[in-house]
């Protein structure tokens, strides 16, 4: 037991002995208290286990001059575990060679955090400028290393972040790698590195591992580890959202003489938010009722998960079907729910059925070909996107048998075929720092490799199949990316956690970043309902249609980006309130009657004035 900023002691009685204790021997007091978290505290960490519920009882009295009523309260502080390698005062100590390389201090390394780090802590003070030199390297998994096992708790988010040269940055989980983290560099220059991970089972020995290209000396400064403070973020986030996705709207009434009279009251309720919000959906599951209730009822937007690949449509040369795609594709029309193009091709060589991997180069021509006519004269005018060539970062099928230009030229025939469909590219772990291959830095060179082609590349998709989403960093992948000044949607997004809870904070990071940036213009989950996932513990819905945390959490935020007003027309009939884009109900109550009328808020910048007839 403590004191909290102030003086405390035990006593058997006070008040020359007209205070004594309620039960037992000795109470305790605390004296000299100015501020409202002055008092008592107990150190408990080894006394509390996880998803057990605590009941905290106790006896209180107070006592001081002119005092007759107080709120007295019990709180718990959970202080989140990180490790920060700030100056280096000790060298190297709590630092092991992992092989045989040798660890030195040296100096001349940034003094400021990095940026990624800087929005996650906010004001943080400078670096020493000492960073980490490893040398005498052989092998790539040689580096530093420290154990961090006690120094980590179950099911929270950590951030990794530090200033590197020439380094990706691992966790050793019970002797399995998890990645936290990965940049690639070709300059001399000191570089971020950011990325995250989560452990979800008690581990006997966690290390954190500092590894790079084998024959190179590396350098590290900075490195910081850190629970992730998800609350604080969504605050700015949604500030972020009011500004950008919200507009001022006046509705000007006409027809009504009586509207400009005092009295005049005026409900707005929005029904629907038009920002596109979809899911993957695939033939096996549009059979189930509940499922396709829960669909139309809560998406405005679909993507088929392989009905529209051409391994599907044509799984023997020459044979086509499109009997699932036709049926997917009415189950939406008829619900005016607009729908994506995955995919017309799909770059990565496992993914290529093999009658077209047995072709040569001239008839494999003649077939790709085939599938841009088949299936863009089919469907003409029906999708509204299309995913091109999946996946270009990660496979070169195509590429590698039909030559460069091949890309630019798949996407300059769909035009030509259907001229109404926006384009895309699509790839994954773009917006997580965990792949070199898919950098916001390559991807951006990529994109501008197809225009300076011709390409009429006109969206970037990014997958979102994510793990351990942290907001800073998924946003400097946007920032980036959106310098390009062409639409960006997730186009896949899932997120997987054995906690329901976890997931949902999850999934709420990843919908509060799209929702605040500028640059995003959709986002489609990759499904939704239990056994119809591509990833486990990824569903929001269990298998007997039950919302689980995480579905509630996506209602709950649907419900928060519908706005709402109420309050009396003016004396120029005139109610003004500010709101999302979309559909919307207003009931106007005057002293002789009420109209309910319905009406569209565009998406816009600029203050808008909607007319309504009464």
């Amino acid at each position: 037991m403590g004191a909290l900023g102030c003086k405390i002691a035990l006593h058997d009685s006070t008040g020359d002995g007209k205070i004594l204790p309620k039960s037992g021997k000795f109470f305790a007091s605390a004296t000299e208290r100015t501020k409202s978290w002055n008092g008592i505290q107990q150190e408990i960490t080894g006394r509390v286990q996880r998803k057990l519920a605590y009941e905290v009882t106790t006896l209180v009295r107070i006592f001081g001059n002119s005092v007759t009523t107080s709120d007295v309260r019990a709180t718990l502080w959970v202080q989140a575990p990180d490790l920060r390698e700030h100056n280096l005062d000790d060298g190297t100590n709590g630092w092991f060679p992992f092989g045989s390389c040798a660890l030195s201090v040296g100096s001349g390394s940034p003094r400021i955090i990095p940026s990624m780090a800087r929005d996650s802590l906010g004001p943080h003070e400078f670096l020493s400028g000492r960073y980490l030199l490893v040398t005498n390297r052989t092998q790539t998994w040689m580096g530093p290393a420290q154990a961090i096992t006690e120094k980590l708790k179950l099911f929270l988010t950590y951030q990794v972040s530090s200033w590197v040269r020439i380094v990706n940055v691992v966790l050793s989980v019970d002797d399995q790698w998890v990645n936290g983290g990965q940049v690639e560099i070709a300059d001399g220059r000191w570089h971020e590195i950011a990325g995250s991970f989560r452990i979800e089972k008690q581990a006997s020995k966690v290390m954190v591992c500092i590894q790079g290209p084998s024959g190179v000396d590396l350098m590290i400064a900075g490195l910081q580890i850190f629970a992730v403070d998800r609350q604080a973020r969504f605050k700015y986030l949604r500030r972020q959202t009011e500004k950008i996705r919200k507009r001022d709207v006046t509705l000007k009434f006409t027809g009504l003489d009586s509207i400009g009279n005092l009295g005049t009251l005026v409900r707005v309720r929005q029904i629907q938010n038009d920002f596109p919000m979809g899911t993957c959906i695939s033939r096996s599951n549009i059979d189930n009722e509940d499922f396709v209730d829960f669909f139309v009822k809560h998406f405005n937007w679909a993507v088929f998960g392989n009905e529209l690949k051409w391994f599907w449509t044509e799984r023997q040369q020459g044979n086509l079907d499109y009997k699932d795609a036709d049926g997917m594709l009415d189950l939406c029309q008829k619900n005016k729910i607009d729908t994506r193009g995955h995919c017309i091709f799909w770059e990565v060589d496992g993914t290529v059925q093999q009658w077209v991997k047995s072709l040569n180069k001239t008839d494999l021509m003649k077939a790709v070909q085939n599938r841009l006519n088949d299936l863009l004269t089919r469907y003409k005018g029906k999708f509204r996107h299309y995913d091109v060539n999946n996946e270009m970062l990660h496979g070169s099928f195509y590429q590698d048998k039909l030559g460069k230009d091949i890309r630019a030229n798949m996407f300059k025939t769909t035009h030509q075929l259907d001229p109404s469909a926006t384009l895309f590219v699509n790839d994954y772990h773009v917006e997580d720092g965990c792949d070199t291959r898919s950098t916001p830095e390559k991807y951006i060179q990529h994109i501008l490799d197809l225009q300076q082609q011709g390409a009429p590349v006109g969206g970037i998709g990014i997958q979102g199949h994510i793990d351990s989403p942290v907001g800073p960093i998924v946003c400097s992948a946007l920032d980036k990316l959106g310098t390009l000044g062409i639409p960006i949607w997730f186009t896949e997004l899932d997120v997987s956690s054995t906690n329901e809870y976890v997931r949902a904070d999850d999934l709420e990071v990843m919908l509060r970043e799209a929702m605040a940036h500028p640059a995003i213009d959709g986002v489609m989950l990759w499904g939704f309902w239990e056994l119809f996932m591509s990833r486990e513990n990824s569903h929001l819905v269990n298998a007997e249609g039950e919302l689980n945390e995480a579905g509630k959490r996506f209602l709950s935020l649907k419900q928060e980006w519908l706005s709402h007003s109420h309050g009396y027309a003016d004396a120029q009939g005139q109610f003004s309130f500010r709101g999302f884009s979309g559909t919307y109900n207003v009931e106007v109550v005057t002293l002789a009657k009420k109209i309910s009328k319905t009406f569209v808020v565009e998406k816009g910048d600029s203050s808008v004035l909607v007319s309504i007839d009464l």
